[in-house]
């Protein structure tokens, strides 16, 4: 996004992981400021709101890509576990489009929920994130309509397999699971997962700027796989 010339703010838990990111971003040329939050809690994501105006005057798109679901079966997950899930992945996403909202209607903005394709194909073993991921575009839809109302758009991103921390320790664990060596492991699970082959970071965000630029202003209230053909069902 900054790229493409947004002032950026980053909100995550960890500070040196938002410093080294905005430290990134400056010396590329850009602007961006990072503040460190708990999105889970009910009054952090009108904090970052604020952090956002009071740094750059207004808010003209947000990236709800916050949170990551425990996986294991149904029966060994905790009524924690769930609650876990649910409060930073939708309700933080919930609660900071509504901060957000007035001053996406002012500037008609947009927001992108980074949802995942465990919400339309869930399984048995990624029973919280397949909840959380279907609630997360049954809100899109929802707010997509309202937005049409107030001039501001609303779509999702269902990312499939990405290169990231997460998928590389899931990825040792397959290995380990199956016998094989680290080096073959990828190529094996793109097999088994069937999959054109595992997706990069840079791709979604690379979907994401398109979605809130003018070229895909026609987007509304859309459901985007990008997955390499995962997602088999219409």
């Amino acid at each position: 996004m900054a790229k493409e010339g947004a002032r950026a703010v980053l909100c995550a838990r960890t500070r040196d992981a938002l410093g080294q990111a905005v430290d990134e971003i400056k010396l590329a040329g850009g602007e961006a400021a990072w503040l460190a939050l708990d999105l889970r809690t009910p009054e952090a994501p009108a904090q970052l709101a604020a952090f956002a105006l009071e740094k750059f005057r207004k808010i003209d798109i947000v990236v709800n890509n916050a949170g990551a679901t425990k996986r294991g079966e149904f029966e060994n997950l905790t009524e924690e576990d769930w609650a876990d899930g649910f409060a930073l992945k939708f309700f933080g996403a919930v609660r900071l489009t509504r901060a957000a909202w007035p001053h996406l209607k002012a500037t008609s903005g947009s927001v992108v929920n980074i949802s995942g394709i465990g919400g339309r194909t869930p399984g048995s073993q990624f029973t919280i994130g397949g909840s959380v991921n279907a609630a997360m575009l049954s809100f899109t839809k929802a707010m997509a309509e309202a937005g049409i109302r107030d001039g501001v758009q609303v779509n999702a991103i269902c990312p499939g397999t990405v290169r990231t921390d997460r998928f590389q320790i899931r990825l040792a664990n397959f290995a380990k699971e199956h016998s094989i060596d680290a080096a073959s492991a990828e190529s094996e699970w793109v097999r088994h997962e069937e999959i054109t082959r595992v997706g990069e970071p840079e791709e979604i965000a690379a979907l994401v700027a398109f979605v809130v630029s003018t070229e895909g202003r026609f987007l509304q209230g859309a459901l985007i796989d990008i997955d390499g053909g995962a997602t088999k069902t219409i």
